[in-house]
């Protein structure tokens, strides 16, 4: 079990936040003493878009609130800055170690290089970066998903919910873990309707070019689509994909969200109604299952996958339209029983 010790006076809590915030900047000093100051619990390091991005981010959000109440912990969040280096993030998640947070969690895989590194240099911490799978530690856990899964649901809800034959994905960025989410859409979509075309398309080469914190270049790619009569556009593309909703609920089409069950997103909320579904995976349920084991004694560490078998990857059912749909949602539940039973094997680039 965690050791006893707690600080939860509002004052060190500030404190801390406050040492943890000054580690965000492009500078390389650190901040804290060098030894633990305590025993915390959980911090998190936002990617790209950072908190409030109704996504990713906001997902590792949840996942730290729970822990929070369900352990009476100090926790801690901080945010990216613009145009920072693999040092920064380093020195970002060192200094949460050094104050006692364990464990420290890299939200995203931008984190890998830094967080390597960190865990060397902290190996008594327990790290998690969430969406890499390079790291090999034996105080790291890498959290991952099978978003290809996810991501051929909304295919299949997609294909059968287009009335014009055509339908849009848009990813943040020109990557890997991107690439996931554009196979398993389109493998979904063909194999539900050959004639179905689907119209692709990146934001940008790079994150830093703004593909996952551009909400005004998400808008812009799906209104391209719906001009070439996609009827339903789909986006892994982080806070880009607000402006893909956006784009979607003015032209009166549907939307499909991404990580967070986005019909449910307060900030959303004037677009809900044209939100089909999201393709969800479960970040919140990693981020405080690694919580969880390390309170408990037992720190995961290694690949720590979650897929559609698990429930950790999915589509969300909030919105009445999509969930009241039979002929739609038995063609989901046949998707997903192949899937899982490996009759169905989905790409993942």
């Amino acid at each position: 079990m965690r050791r006893i010790s707690r600080i939860t006076v509002a004052g060190a809590a500030t404190a801390s936040l406050a040492l943890a915030l000054s580690a965000c900047g492009g500078t390389s000093t650190s901040s804290g003493s060098s030894e633990s100051q305590g025993d915390k619990g959980l911090a998190i390091a936002y990617d790209v878009g950072g908190k409030g991005d109704q996504s990713f981010n906001d997902a590792a959000y949840a996942g730290l609130e729970q822990a929070k109440k369900e352990f009476g912990y100090e926790t801690a969040d901080v945010e990216p800055t613009d145009g920072e280096t693999d040092a920064d993030k380093e020195q970002r998640l060192v200094s949460l170690a050094k104050q006692g947070y364990n464990p420290v969690v890299g939200v995203g895989y931008a984190y890998a290089a830094a967080l390597k590194s960190a865990a060397e240099k902290y190996p008594d911490t327990t790290f998690g970066i969430v969406d890499d799978a390079t790291i090999e530690a034996d105080n790291v856990a890498d959290l991952v998903f099978n978003e290809e899964q996810a991501s051929y649901l909304a295919g299949v809800a997609a294909a059968k919910s287009t009335e014009t034959k055509t339908v849009g994905f848009v990813g943040g960025v020109d990557i890997p873990l991107i690439h996931k989410f554009q196979a398993g859409f389109e493998q979904g979509v063909k194999d539900t309707d050959p004639k179905v075309e689907v119209i692709s398309q990146y934001l940008t080469q790079t994150a830093e070019e703004g593909g996952f914190s551009s909400p005004d270049k998400g808008k812009t790619a799906a209104e391209g689509q719906i001009e070439k009569k996609a009827d339903v556009v789909y986006a892994a593309a982080g806070l880009s994909g607000q402006g893909v909703i956006e784009a979607a609920a003015a032209n009166q089409v549907w939307a499909i969200g991404v990580d967070s069950d986005q019909y449910q997103q307060e900030a959303l909320a004037k677009y809900k109604d044209s939100i089909l579904t999201s393709a969800t995976k479960d970040v919140a349920k990693a981020v405080y299952n690694l919580s969880k084991s390390v309170e408990d004694g037992k720190p995961e560490t290694g690949i720590v996958r979650g897929d559609l078998k698990s429930g950790e990857v999915g589509l969300s059912d909030s919105n009445p339209k999509f969930a009241d749909n039979a002929e739609l949602q038995a063609a989901i539940e046949t998707a997903k029983e192949k899937i899982v039973s490996g009759e169905i094997k989905v790409k993942s680039s």
